[in-house]
């Protein structure tokens, strides 16, 4: 395996992470994005030119690579073609295994506390304007910076700075008004 292909590889989980973003949590549909960004890779038909990082430059592809499939799903939608089912519902991130689990296991109402803290963010996060939402995702998932986040989305980094901020005060807005006092 080539130095490329390894570190292509070592960024998959966080690819799929923001394939699963980019597909509105669809785990299917993030998957054949996934694949089809990295045929795009693999194939030469995207070419990474070192003007951005190997991540950002990645995580363009496959933006655009699910703005392809959101566009084609359309169109197979108006030609009378049956639309893809829903998006799907995961388990929760996997965890590793631990020597003693019970010794670090939260109880029963911390991890209720944490589930719904957890299901409130993804709420308020979904109720953001897309841009907002890919920019919070991609500086508080991902960890890159805003800088990154305009880089991926293709606009100024003017634009995603204040998509950026607008962003964390509705999501602060929203996180008060279900009764989670946290800031994003």
């Amino acid at each position: 395996m080539s130095s490329f292909e390894n570190d292509v590889a070592a960024l998959h989980a966080s690819s799929f992470g923001w394939a699963m973003a980019c597909c509105d949590r669809d785990a299917d549909l993030a998957s054949d994005v996934l694949q089809q960004a990295y045929f795009k890779v693999f194939s030469g038909k995207a070419t990474f030119d070192g003007r951005s990082s190997l991540r950002t430059w990645l995580f363009g592809v496959i933006r655009l690579t699910a703005l392809e499939s959101r566009r084609y799903r359309v169109l197979r939608l108006f030609w009378g073609r049956a639309p893809r089912e829903g998006p799907a519902r995961g388990a929760g991130e996997p965890h590793e295994p631990n020597d003693d689990p019970a010794a670090e296991a939260p109880s029963p109402s911390a991890s209720l506390a944490e589930r719904q803290r957890a299901e409130a963010i993804e709420a308020a996060l979904a109720k953001l304007p897309p841009r907002q939402r890919e920019v919070l995702h991609l500086t508080f998932y991902e960890g890159l910076t805003v800088r990154e986040a305009a880089e991926i989305m293709g606009i100024s980094l003017g634009s995603a700075s204040v998509h950026y901020e607008r962003g964390k005060s509705r999501m602060s807005e929203l996180l008060r008004e279900s009764g989670h006092h946290e800031r994003p």
